[in-house]
């Protein structure tokens, strides 16, 4: 009799597993439909994909293409656990020993990742009981909001991405929860027909109730399948160790994961504001080079841009390839909020302006730069004379934001006659002038001016709160891949709302800097403060709103003009514009050209046919070849002496005028 219960409870199960299966593959067809249908209906739309990421632009209803674990029918539950432990996504790196990983030559191809993982052995030794079927539903469910582990946990992207989206984690939760409940329905027709095995299943219940549950998850991470179920012909299960970011399948790769999985050296400074906020200084070092160069990120952004493209397409591998010592910063503004003041409130962490970003967060991490590298050359050259003058060249490529923030620095250390360590900046697409902007960050900068104050007081900050809710951004931006249709959507509708900007929106969505430990976020009064730019048509400083707050911040009434003062800056600077830029459009970095020509600068301009994102996050080698032409270029003679004579006159103008 319970041969039979088993046999029919196990047809039904796989009845309602295959019912499920073929219901979500019918919507994940239906989405893809739908998506595709609206694409064909948005006239003078969709041929803005083209070309962008291998984009299927022809309107379809055929079904998406599912990872191999769902494209073969519906098997048994414990051989889709068997595939999605052994080769579902990625594996991860152990930094603990990395002298050991660089002596052994690893990091290798993804091939050598398989091997390696291939090495372990799957303990299989125990059937699930349904209490093990319920623990694992909820620590799918409630481990989003624990703490998060350590770098050795962090997921490592191979070469093809096997993540799992919202679509196929839903498949994955049906799949557990059918599982569990039939389990509990045989134990229970067991117990009915077998009393005396009711006495076992109550004791092995108390049993592990005394455990707790600690020992539940760890039953839960560390899955185990019978054997009966997998045929003759089955791969022998490889061993694996599975883990919390494992379980979540998400991509939560930091800088040191990619630069380290590509064999680069690296290593992590933290500085220290004067106003206490602690920033990451990343570093991919030549500690004997004589030439260094700073990268600095812009809006929603973070030192992971400057990476991502690997080898090949990111600036940052190409300095150092060419000899650079590299230097990446991170601006103020991520959900972690490092600060010195471990009690920090929200409203006090996030008020900060482009202010901060010029005058407190550069200058810091930009000294720190000079104290690194003047120590270690006079220790790699103990006996060269170190005279007053900087032993090394330091070169700055910045993007957006990080644009208009290193102008700001370089300027106002002019004005206030400090140094500031640079020989050249190459800025791509800088932000400062925006008179000519998209009409919807028109209606929000006009929206924000008068209302700024009081909207960050509730909103301090724009970014994703909940580790939860990050988690899922991550794992939509997957099914924005995993699904052409979609995906292509979604960037026809990113696209349109940035004034038909063409630059990747999807794949950026994807980048491992959105993902639930840790993200970039915007201050709204980096919001105000970019409003009263475009309300005062000027590269101006934050107006405080006061003649006496301005005076006492800038010893002006007025906001000091830093476009005004260009005529200060004693290196090169090159200016980089994109002609399908609707976010910082070309005419608004030809404002900073003809402005500079004006004041005497040593500029140059360049444009390119690309979108705002695409100076940083696409491999766009015509950008990176000119990036890289330019950075290597010999500085002139500094007219550093004749600077200081113009900031010193300059000021005394401003005194006497106030």
């Amino acid at each position: 009799m319970r041969r039979l219960v088993d046999e029919a409870l196990a047809i039904t199960k796989e009845l309602l597993k295959t019912f499920m299966y073929e219901f979500l593959n019918n919507i994940a067809r239906l989405i893809n439909g739908v998506s595709s249908l609206f694409l064909a209906i948005i006239l003078g739309k969709a041929n803005i994909l083209e070309g962008v990421q291998g984009w299927e632009l022809r309107p379809t209803f055929h079904g998406p293409q599912f990872p191999r674990w769902m494209e073969n029918g519906v098997s048994s539950f414990n051989r889709l656990i068997h595939e999605l432990s052994v080769d579902s996504d990625t594996s991860s790196i152990d930094y603990s020993s990395e002298e050991n990983d660089l002596d052994e030559g690893y990091p290798a191809s993804p091939s050598s990742y398989g091997s390696r993982t291939s090495r372990k052995s799957f303990a299989i030794n125990h059937a699930w009981h349904w209490t093990d079927w319920m623990a694992c539903i909820f620590s799918w469910i409630f481990l989003p909001a624990r703490k998060a582990h350590t770098s050795k946990d962090h997921v490592v992207k191979r070469s093809i991405d096997r993540r799992r989206g919202v679509v196929e984690d839903l498949h994955l939760a049906i799949e557990i929860f059918i599982e569990a409940m039939f389990d509990m329905i045989r134990e229970a027709a067991h117990c009915v027909l077998s009393p005396s095995s009711a006495f076992r299943v109550l004791a092995k219940w108390f049993a592990s109730g005394s455990v707790g549950v600690k020992d539940d998850v760890d039953d839960v991470l560390n899955a185990s399948v019978p054997p009966g179920t997998l045929r003759d012909n089955d791969p022998a299960p490889s061993e694996r160790n599975p883990t919390l970011h494992h379980a979540l399948n998400t991509d939560a790769r930091t800088c040191k994961d990619i630069i380290t999985e590509l064999g680069y050296p690296y290593e992590a400074i933290n500085v220290i504001t004067a106003d206490g906020y602690i920033l990451l200084l990343e570093r991919i070092p030549r500690r004997d080079a004589r030439k260094a160069v700073y990268l600095q990120h812009g809006i929603f952004d973070s030192s992971v841009g400057w990476v991502s493209d690997g080898i090949v397409g990111s600036p940052a591998f190409a300095a150092y390839d060419q000899g650079y010592d590299v230097f990446l910063g991170n601006l103020r503004g991520l959900v972690s909020r490092e600060h010195v003041d471990k009690n920090i409130s929200s409203r006090k962490y996030w008020w900060y302006t482009v202010n901060e970003h010029g005058t407190e967060d550069i200058p810091a991490m930009i000294e720190k730069i000079h104290e690194i590298k003047t120590a270690e050359l006079k220790i790699i050259q103990p006996d060269e004379e170190m005279n007053d003058e900087q032993p090394y060249k330091l070169g700055a490529i910045a993007h957006s934001l990080g644009g208009a923030v290193m102008l700001m620095y370089l300027v106002t250390r002019l004005i206030e006659r400090k140094p500031h360590r640079l020989s050249r900046m190459i800025l791509l697409s800088p932000a400062g002038f925006h008179h000519e902007t998209i009409f919807i960050l028109t209606v929000a900068h006009y929206f924000v001016v008068p209302l700024g104050p009081i909207i960050a007081y509730f909103v301090p900050a724009l970014y994703i709160p909940t580790r939860f809710f990050r988690m899922l951004f991550n794992k939509l931006a997957r099914d924005f891949h995993n699904y052409p249709a979609l995906g292509g959507l979604i960037q026809t509708v990113m696209s349109s709302m940035f004034g038909g900007d063409s630059s990747d929106w999807v794949g950026v969505m994807g980048l491992p800097h959105y993902n639930m430990n840790d993200m970039p976020g915007l201050s709204l009064g980096v919001v105000h403060h970019l409003a009263q730019i475009k309300w005062k048509g000027k590269f101006v400083m934050y107006d405080y709103g006061s003649a006496s707050a301005n005076m006492k911040a800038y010893g002006s009434r007025e906001p000091t003009d830093l476009g005004e003062n260009y005529s200060l800056i004693d290196i090169p600077i090159d200016l980089i514009a994109g002609r399908n830029d609707k976010i910082i459009s070309a005419a608004m970095v030809t404002r900073h050209y003809k402005l500079m020509v004006d004041k005497g600068v040593d500029v140059s301009y360049k444009e390119f046919e690309y979108g705002h994102l695409d100076f940083t996050k696409s491999n766009r080698e015509d950008i990176l070849a000119y990036v890289m032409s330019r950075l290597m270029l010999e500085d002139p003679a500094p007219k550093r002496q004749s600077s200081l004579k113009k900031a010193v006159k300059l000021k005394k103008k401003g005194q006497a005028s106030s």
